[in-house]
């Protein structure tokens, strides 16, 4: 396929610009884990990776939705014809692309700033109460300095998504995850030069540089366009898309939370120390996870694009474009899914002891080599119906892995160990994954 033909395939151009640019980041994001692993240590690792329900969270509340919703409706204003026209229609019924930009960033900016003060302001109740981890608490004060830079980021990504043009959130991620690894690397050097203890603070002011490097740049290029429509009529349907898929994210977001706060809990009852439990769920979520889900880079630069593909073939009513997106994701992510199932069975183990020094990694690694198929379908097949505006779907879809995932927590770990855990992952995205497909047959029954 030559660069003319690229252009004439904005899904596949697009996919390939944000699978290269995910690979990269993974790898930056894959060795900078290893470089944390050396210098901080399993338990370092446990508690770093307590606050990420928190930032995922906080995401969850202000930006995530919101991006999805701009680069909904950002696809279906550039798709509907009004950006040439001057009819009443279009006056009515439509705003352009920059006017759904602009409505977005407003209710966006606003959530993200309530939210970074109540951060910031209750970080030690939601360390000490939530998470049963005092020493978070300084971690979460820093973490709410990147809530705003976040949203703005988030924001710009979706209206460019929405546009079809992936480069500059390709190479925003690029450059976040590169300013993050060198700040952290450079604040590191620092400190070893002072004689000074590593400070896991640092790791959370690496990620305060790489959103802000990330935004300015994203800022950059943003070029003057006026916004025609109603700004009122953008926000409500912003608004109106974006607190349903919201609530439902924020909801999926503090049951995973819950879960991830009750692993160390329930591995104590075990029988684990309190500094083995931290240790267990560092190993999990900060080497052995990360290695499993770094060919999902492929389904997730899909995913993106897929969304607002979908969205158009349904503005224009072309669902046997829908069909042949729907057969041809799921024989892509059941191919992907079931090589790396194969990869990480025969090399697993020697991943984890070459990679992280770690044996424990490496059996967890072959085991969660399992989910691959599932969870790479599901990915894909969550977009498409959110694509769709089947967002409810998706959310009970979510609630429901998430239940079996909470219940394999509360009465499995207690008697197989993190085992168990790593089960309750493989039920659940194989779960998920059939009840997608399932809601899709019913949609291709009503075409």
């Amino acid at each position: 396929m030559n660069v003319k033909s690229l252009r004439s395939h904005p899904l596949v151009a697009g996919t390939l610009l944000l699978t290269l640019s995910g690979l990269l980041a993974r790898l930056i994001g894959f060795f900078y884990r290893i470089f944390l692993s050396q210098r901080i240590g399993a338990e370092g690792m446990g508690i770093y990776q307590l606050t990420f329900p928190i930032h995922v969270l906080t995401i969850s509340l202000t930006s995530s939705a919101i991006q999805t919703a701009i680069s909904r409706f950002v696809a279906q204003a550039a798709s509907s014809g009004c950006n040439t026209s001057d009819s009443a229609y279009c006056q009515k019924k439509f705003c352009n692309e920059k006017c759904y930009l602009t409505a977005g960033l407003t209710l966006s900016l606003t959530l993200a700033g309530c939210c970074t003060v109540f951060l910031y302001r209750f970080s030690g109740l939601i360390a000490a109460q939530f998470l049963e981890e005092p020493r978070c608490a300084p971690l979460l004060e820093i973490l709410a300095l990147t809530i705003p830079f976040a949203a703005v980021h988030a924001c710009i990504n979706g209206y460019f998504y929405g546009l079809k043009k992936t480069f500059v959130p390709a190479a925003s991620q690029l450059l976040e995850q590169a300013a993050r690894v060198a700040s952290v690397w450079l604040f590191f050097e620092i400190s070893m030069e002072k004689h000074q203890s590593i400070s896991l603070n640092l790791i959370i002011w690496g990620m305060v540089v790489g959103e802000i490097a990330a935004t300015l740049f994203s800022v950059s290029f943003l070029r003057r366009k006026k916004n025609r429509g109603s700004r009122l009529l953008a926000l409500r349907q912003i608004f109106c898309m974006s607190l349903p898929l919201s609530a439902n994210r924020v909801l999926v977001n503090l049951l995973q939370s819950m879960e991830a706060v009750m692993i160390p809990g329930q591995l104590r009852q075990y029988g684990y120390s309190p500094s083995e439990s931290l240790s267990v769920y560092g190993i999990l979520t900060g080497m052995a996870l990360p290695m499993v889900l770094f060919p999902s880079v492929l389904t997730n630069s899909v995913s993106v694009m897929l969304l607002p593909a979908i969205a158009e073939a349904q503005e224009k009513k072309d669902f046997r474009y829908i069909l042949t997106l729907i057969k041809r994701t799921c024989f892509f992510s059941l191919l992907l899914g079931f090589g790396c199932t194969m990869m990480f069975l025969a090399l697993g183990k020697w991943m984890g002891g070459f990679l992280f020094g770690n044996d424990l990694a490496g059996t967890f690694i072959v085991i969660l080599g399992w989910i691959c198929p599932f969870l790479y379908l599901s990915t894909t097949l969550h977009s498409i119906l959110n694509g769709l505006g089947r967002t409810t779907s998706t959310f009970f879809l979510n609630v429901l892995g998430l239940g079996i995932r909470i219940g394999f927590v509360l009465f499995v770990i207690p008697v197989a160990g993190i085992k168990g855990y790593l089960w309750g992952l493989l039920f659940s995205q194989g779960m998920m994954a059939a009840g997608a497909l399932a809601l899709l047959l019913g949609k291709h029954r009503e075409w």
